[in-house]
């Protein structure tokens, strides 16, 4: 197997083949699929092993110290030999990973082989293809939790660690100095524990990810912004607590912390700096100076870390191993967002160019990730797969011709405010249409809908509805939770079948959707993807003319802040936001596009409002749609551009149109509101329904694109591609 050494000697850094480690009783044998560079702690010894020897000796002043002793202990000669024996040692790296379980030793039940573990220990969770891991420095990844996520573990630890011994309470305010790996994950954690966080690093981009994190304000400790901001936080008493993040060989950070300090605040130290604390300053505040010692109880305590016994909950309740497992915990809840942190991931074999580029500052980064070849798709992700299912139509029902002077006969499944204003104002005057019956679950929506539309009966009975054979269609028009139940009973009814999108939340309805096609061989349904139908597009389109290379597509969706008490919030019941109307979207990507997806890479700021989603479809074409909440009302909502063969399609808010090429077109402005398509979306659905003809979108093309919607979420979890497989 491959692993990272390196010479501290020489300064050599290098990726040896060395045996693969047996698997010893009370531990398991990890194959790696991430492993985490500690940018501080790891940066700071390759740096150590490539200075001279005076400089190593001025570094470590604590080793001096024991070869000193040494010296008067067993001479030069034998001192001397045994220095530079061990000086001239490959020595490993690496002490936070992620991996599946390939064997368990005797003694261990809690994982079995295949389990994703996270793991730490810079003797046990190295930058190596294997490695064994006693029992309490490795704990099972949560569910759905993405493995270069995990990856985080031990740093996490550590950050938690310091942020206990800090004892932080509910409203309080505290200073993280050193906003490197370890200081990010500090802000949030103290953020996730409801504290309000000051932060103070020289990097003005460390300070803008901080605050992105969470943090209330942050600066540059040498300027009056953090003081200022501590000032106006604490009414001008001081921080509760300051936590110690940073390193290098400055007094400054200790000095900031007991000027910024409240009086009997707690100072934590977690990195490895300056402590020459200036007696006057932390004697009269009377600062109460705490260490935090790496990932907690049970540090460098032989009999727990590698003989597995364990520290009763009851008197030791926060151990490594129980750090460990609630970070990883906070993670997959979204407590902790360790995603923008990554600045690179790195192939394994690339580790020694990594860190060269690291040292010598060529790549500035908070965290770097490596990534072994055995699981570049299959560490990557815990759910690289979402099915498409395959559409099987049985033998049953079909609908008939109507003649041109019998009435389409419609009946209507909720009547709220989509329905009422985009919906049934288009159909309530069409000709040869009438509008039945309209089903709400309150009696008062449904006598609105009926005065206001002119319907011939109001119910709440549901099952009236379906089993009145004179209906023609159904439009399922309600809350996205009762989409796929309700199109899988109008189905089953034999009727045509108009939903409102999303068509199904889950995998599991989608599948229930296509199980009612196939046992009643009625497939006769269109979900309201209602922007391919949309005159301006549909015109733009034309000019742009085919295309004989791969497409790029952008399509930014500034979908603004919900209202308070919106429905589209119960995400617990009705899905996220994106589940409920990204369809749309990839829908009409597909549609410019004339193909369906066939993997899905899905991203998102913490808590996941503002989503980059990025679709690759089969001929090389890609289609990026960013779906934000956070833009300024006054933008237009939706901007399209797609760029293929020296051509450019623009669409603005479907106003104005534009296709530029060797002559450029440009629409003009439309004298009314935009017209997203709906009116010839419903005339499309109509004419299929009088006549029997096919309808307006393929079946196989809306399972595609709602598969490729539920997939953003999958794989938003996972933190990687997913492919879109074909079922057959």
């Amino acid at each position: 197997m491959k692993q990272v050494v390196q010479n501290y000697k020489s300064g050599e850094l290098a990726v040896l083949d060395v045996p693969v480690p047996g698997c010893k009783p009370g531990g398991v044998l990890v194959r790696t699929a991430y492993s985490l560079i500690s940018t501080g702690t790891e940066l700071m010894k390759v740096s150590e092993a490539g200075m001279s020897m005076l400089g190593k000796a001025r570094s470590r002043p604590d080793q001096v110290a024991k070869v000193m002793q040494s010296v008067a202990t067993n001479g030069v000669p034998a001192t001397y030999r045994k220095v530079m024996g061990k000086l001239d040692s490959y020595t490993p790296l690496g002490y936070s990973l992620c991996g599946v379980v390939e064997q368990v030793g005797t003694g261990i039940d809690d994982v079995k082989v295949g389990d994703l573990v996270a793991c730490a220990g810079n003797e046990h969770a190295l930058h190596a293809e294997l490695n064994w891991v006693p029992k309490n420095l490795y704990t099972p990844v949560p569910d759905g939790l993405a493995p270069r996520h995990a990856a985080f573990g031990t740093v996490g630890s550590i950050a938690m660690q310091g942020v206990r011994q800090g004892e932080p309470q509910l409203g309080e305010v505290a200073l993280v100095i050193g906003l490197g790996l370890i200081g990010q994950l500090v802000v949030q954690l103290l953020t996730a524990a409801g504290v309000r966080v000051v932060g103070a690093d020289p990097d003005p981009t460390r300070c803008e990810l901080a605050e992105r994190l969470g943090a209330a304000a942050c600066g540059d400790p040498a300027s009056a912004a953090v003081e200022a901001a501590v000032a106006e936080l604490t009414d001008g008493h001081g921080v509760d607590q300051v936590y110690l993040a940073a390193g290098g060989g400055s007094n400054q950070p200790v000095e900031l912390a007991a000027r910024l300090a409240r009086d009997r605040g707690r100072v934590v130290d977690i990195g490895k700096c300056r402590l020459d604390l200036p007696w006057n300053a932390y004697y009269e505040k009377e600062l109460d100076v705490r260490f935090s010692r790496s990932y907690g109880p049970g540090r460098y305590d032989p009999s727990y870390e590698l003989e597995g016994r364990d520290y009763p909950i009851g008197y030791v309740r926060w151990t490594e191993r129980r750090n460990l497992a609630c970070f990883l915990d906070l993670l997959a809840r979204g407590s902790v967002d360790v995603e923008p942190l990554v600045s690179h991931v790195a192939d394994f074999d690339d580790a020694v160019e990594t860190y060269q580029r690291l040292k010598d500052g060529e790549l500035k980064a908070v965290a770097v990730l490596f990534r072994y070849p055995e699981h570049a798709g299959e560490g990557e992700a815990q759910a690289p797969e979402v099915a498409v299912p395959a559409v099987r139509r049985g033998g049953g029902a079909s609908t008939p011709a109507r003649s041109a002077k019998t009435p389409v006969r419609l009946a209507f499944v909720g009547a709220g405010n989509y329905a009422t204003s985009m919906l049934l104002p288009h159909l309530a005057q069409r000709e040869g249409v009438e509008l039945s019956t309209v089903v709400t679950t309150t009696a008062l929506s449904a006598a609105n809908a009926q005065r206001k539309f002119g319907f011939a009966e109001a119910t709440t009975d549901l099952d009236s509805v379906l089993g009145d054979k004179s209906i023609d269609a159904v439009f399922v028009v309600t809350r996205h939770s009762s989409h796929a139940e309700l199109t899988r009973q109008a189905l089953l009814a034999g009727k045509t079948v108009f939903v409102e999108k999303p068509l199904a939340l889950t995998e599991d309805e989608l599948a229930g959707v296509l199980a009612a096609v196939e046992e009643s061989g009625n497939d006769r349904l269109q979900v309201g993807f209602n922007r391919r139908f949309a005159p301006l597009l549909q015109d733009a389109k034309k000019r742009f003319g085919a295309r004989t290379g791969p497409a790029s597509l952008r399509y930014l969706v500034n979908a603004g802040l919900l209202g308070h008490g919106s429905w589209y919030l119960q995400q617990g019941t009705e899905g996220s936001r994106f589940a409920g109307e990204g369809g749309h979207f990839i829908d009409t990507a597909s549609w410019l596009l004339e193909a369906d997806p066939v993997s899905v890479y899905a991203v998102a700021t913490s808590g996941n409002e503002d989503l980059q989603v990025v679709l690759r479809y089969p001929d090389g074409s890609t289609a990026t749609i960013s779906y934000v909440t956070t833009g300024a009302a006054s933008f237009p909502k939706e901007t399209l551009d797609l760029v293929a063969d020296g051509k450019v399609l623009r669409l603005d808010d479907f106003v104005r149109a534009s296709v530029y090429g060797r002559k450029r077109w440009v629409s003009s402005r439309l004298p009314k509101a935009r017209d997203k398509g709906q009116n010839a979306e419903l005339a499309a659905f109509i004419k299929a329904v009088r006549t029997g003809g096919p309808m307006p979108v393929p079946l196989e093309s809306l399972v595609a694109t709602t598969a490729a919607t539920l997939a953003v979420q999958t794989g938003l979890v996972g933190g990687a591609p997913v492919t879109l497989a074909r079922a057959r």
